[in-house]
């Protein structure tokens, strides 16, 4: 048997970062950028308010006080999205919201807090309203500066980011409406076996469902892949020769198939594989997901899961999922891991990397705590559902006791549940 470490690095060598496409900043979230984003303008663009307020001069309300009030002239009242046509003079303030442009002459703002607010006007109705400033804050104060967050030309986003909502508004602060990202790759998935019925039709005796299909596609969705399915492919030579070609003509840039693979299998599916291309059957040193095939059908590669639901969903773990996210342009593969309590025992018995389903929480004390789910054979597809991680064993630790202390691979928060 190859170790986990060997057979992915084989694997891996395969795969590289897809070519460019362009998409809008709603269609970007998640995907990798495949080019530095360089600024073209500062943001702000120009010296903006920061709160509602008042644009004076530092040096007219130095000592205002609610003692000291110090009265100031408004010529103007400024929205944002508009410049200002009047200046800020000795005596003057310019009413102001915030996001709105400084005025010429002004250097600080007064929030409407630190004001009387009031407007007066002269007796025989002429004259300027006027405001009442009761603090005196510093220059510059509640004043966002031009390019204080992005500096015209400077890199904002190096090739290789992944884009989550944040980045996607700081692309649109700087007018990036074509984001180039690496193109989503596209995966055939093709169930084999003439013991599946498809998940409508009514189930005969002797039949099961055919869950890897669907679980694998939505895998592939997850990873940020496009899944093409090719529904069932019968155990003869005719038909599963059809669909691989129609895999290979879908344009896919991996085809993945489930059942086939292991000893017991029938050699029909080897036999198809070696034919349509240069295959390895491998048994990988882990437990679920022993038996593997990787090679290249023309030259497009094809991984070979097996067909046991619980060991097609983990080999997909370990070994579609770094490939998908390799032709996406990631570089790191490895999911976030905590630290938790083992509730209960768990066994290695096969000599093998065992990926022991659990479940993880936090006790009253904030601390984690995981429980294995259940039954943690091959067949036993709830005892994923109801994990939300997994503690890897390696071959030569036999058992976890209860209390002992884990390190667990997480799938899924507990926060997120």
């Amino acid at each position: 048997m190859i170790s986990v470490e060997e057979a992915r690095a084989y694997i891996l060598r395969y795969f590289k970062p897809l070519e460019t496409e362009y998409v809008s900043p709603d269609e970007a979230l998640d995907r990798i950028l495949s080019e530095d984003i360089v600024a073209p303008l500062a943001v702000p663009p120009h010296d903006n308010s920061a709160m509602d307020g008042y644009a004076v001069r530092a040096q007219d309300i130095a000592g205002a006080s609610a003692q000291n009030p110090i009265r100031l002239n408004v010529v103007a009242d400024l929205a944002a999205g508009y410049m200002s046509d009047v200046a800020v003079t000795t005596g003057a303030a310019i009413r102001i919201m915030t996001g709105a442009p400084l005025p010429p002459g002004a250097d600080t703002v007064v929030r409407f807090e630190e004001t009387s607010e009031a407007v007066s006007q002269k007796a025989t109705g002429k004259g300027n309203p006027f405001v009442e400033i009761l603090s005196a804050p510093k220059r510059g104060d509640n004043v966002r500066r031009a390019g204080e967050d992005v500096r015209a030309g400077e890199i904002i986003l190096p090739k290789g980011s992944k884009l989550r909502p944040p980045e996607i508004g700081l692309l649109a602060s700087v007018g990036c409406a074509r984001v180039p990202v690496h193109r989503q790759p596209r995966v055939a998935i093709l169930a084999t076996g003439d013991e599946l019925a498809e998940v409508d039709e009514p189930l005969a005796p002797g039949k099961i469902r055919s869950s890897n299909e669907y679980a694998n596609a939505a895998a592939v969705i997850k990873a940020g892949g496009i899944p093409i399915r090719l529904g069932i492919a019968r155990d003869n030579l005719e038909d599963l020769t059809r669909k691989i070609r129609a895999g290979i003509d879908a344009g896919a840039d991996l085809f993945i198939t489930s059942a086939g693979v292991s000893v017991g299998d029938y050699d029909i599916v080897k036999d198809v594989l070696n034919r349509e291309g240069a295959m390895h059957f491998w048994q990988v040193n882990m437990k679920p997901g022993k038996p593997l095939a990787f090679g290249l059908i023309g030259a497009m590669p094809l991984l070979g899961l097996p067909g046991n639901p619980v060991s097609a969903i983990i080999s997909f773990e370990t070994f579609a999922r770094p490939a998908i996210l390799t032709m996406l342009g990631r570089t790191k593969f490895a999911r976030p891991y905590v630290t938790a309590m083992l509730q209960d025992r768990a066994e290695n018995n096969a000599g093998r990397r065992n990926y022991i389903r659990v479940h993880v929480a936090r006790n009253d004390a904030g601390e984690y705590i995981a429980t294995t789910t259940g039954e943690q054979g091959s067949g036993i597809l709830t005892s994923l559902s109801r994990a939300n991680g997994l503690l890897e064993m390696p071959p030569d630790v036999l058992a976890y006791k209860p209390g002992e202390r884990v390190k667990i691979t997480m799938l899924d928060y507990p926060e997120e549940n």
